[in-house]
């Protein structure tokens, strides 16, 4: 018999019953229904036979094993390079160049290694076209097109490829729960395969998720504790340049960024980022250059900054790439302990790049 149960898309909750309001997280009209069958299969996370308990000098723990990627900014916010046994979620908006990125990784990487693309959005026609496209063109590594979470362990069990990546985990369907593709259920028991598999066979997997119009990884906020890495890929479409930032990394340093930029054949990593947001640039009055430690390395950034009189009763304050409550007090301060007047003008303060 099939059991109904409701899960918080916000942060994983399981409840019996519907309620307007999530228990755990407080949030509002999160609760999503999804039925489990009752015959379903448990998922072996840590990927052992013998559930026993053993003490922790018995446990042989193997140095962490990186594997070079192909692109030197990638490598950088994953903490050196690719991880066996490792889970890496890739969010970020459509179009922005995931599918891209990942596409030249799994061409480099299928160099020396097996590696398997698993597309459930396109067609092997329209990921051949692209890799034509970028110039990435390899007869090493195999790529499939599926939806079915066990169609495509079958394949990989009898591949056993060292890195799988998955484009997207919205398309799968797990044929032991119930509900379509993308659901609360789906996502969650697609995910916890996945990351089953990646223990077990000591492979890395790479997870594509999609993005929600609050930019959060879609799905419920248990998929975020499941993996390793979390990676966000942001970047405005308009502009040829991408980053890509580290929520969480249970295998180096987090909130690293790597820098890319979009180009006629991929992505291509921009090994100095200063030169980027500086761009050779005479500075004009009102900008200053500053140093910003970001990660493991500083990036030298411009600041702009304008005042004028205003015309108006209310005073405008304007930040483009700046916080704008530490704008607000970053003013008081000057007013308090400068005696600059500020209450009367408008300020705008916008930061080159982003």
């Amino acid at each position: 018999m099939a059991k109904i149960a409701y899960v918080c898309t916000n942060c994983g909750l399981q409840v019996a019953k519907w309620t307007g309001q999530c228990s755990g997280c407080k949030s509002w009209n999160t609760l999503q229904e999804f039925t489990e069958r009752k015959n379903s299969s448990r998922v072996n996370y840590s990927g052992s036979e013998n559930n026993k308990a053993v003490a922790i000098s018995e446990v042989d723990a193997l140095s962490i094993v990186r594997q070079y990627s192909g692109q030197s900014e990638f490598d950088r916010v994953l903490g050196g390079g690719l991880v066996s046994g490792s889970v890496v979620l890739l969010g970020g908006d459509p179009g922005i160049g995931k599918s891209t990125l990942l596409l030249q990784v799994f061409t480099d990487f299928a160099k020396q290694n097996d590696a398997l693309y698993v597309t459930g959005e396109e067609s092997l026609q329209q990921v051949a076209l692209r890799a034509r496209t970028i110039g990435q063109i390899s007869d090493s590594g195999k790529v499939m097109s599926a939806t079915e979470i066990e169609t495509i362990l079958s394949v990989a069990d009898k591949m056993r490829p060292k890195l799988m990546i998955i484009d997207s985990i919205q398309t799968l369907h797990c044929e032991e729960v119930s509900g379509a593709a993308g659901s609360v259920s789906q996502v969650r028991q697609s995910t916890a395969k996945l990351v089953a598999f990646a223990k077990q066979t000591n492979a890395v997997v790479v997870i594509v998720g999609h993005m929600t119009k609050d930019g959060q990884i879609a799905g419920p906020r248990v998929l975020e504790h499941m993996v390793d890495t979390v990676l966000y890929f942001e970047g405005d479409s308009s502009h040829r340049f991408r980053i890509i930032r580290t929520v969480k990394n249970r295998f180096g340093p987090a909130f690293e960024i790597g820098v890319f930029a979009m180009t006629e054949t991929g992505i291509k990593s921009v090994s100095n980022p200063s030169s980027l947001f500086m761009g050779g640039r005479k500075l004009a009055p009102g900008s200053v250059v500053t140093a910003l430690w970001n990660g493991s390395r500083p990036i030298l950034v411009e600041i702009q900054a304008l005042v004028t009189p205003s015309y108006t009763d209310i005073s405008r304050r304007v930040a483009i790439g700046f916080d704008q409550q530490r704008l607000g007090m970053l003013i008081a301060i000057l007013q308090k302990h400068t005696n600059i007047k500020l209450g009367s003008s408008d300020v705008f303060v916008n930061v080159v790049g982003g």
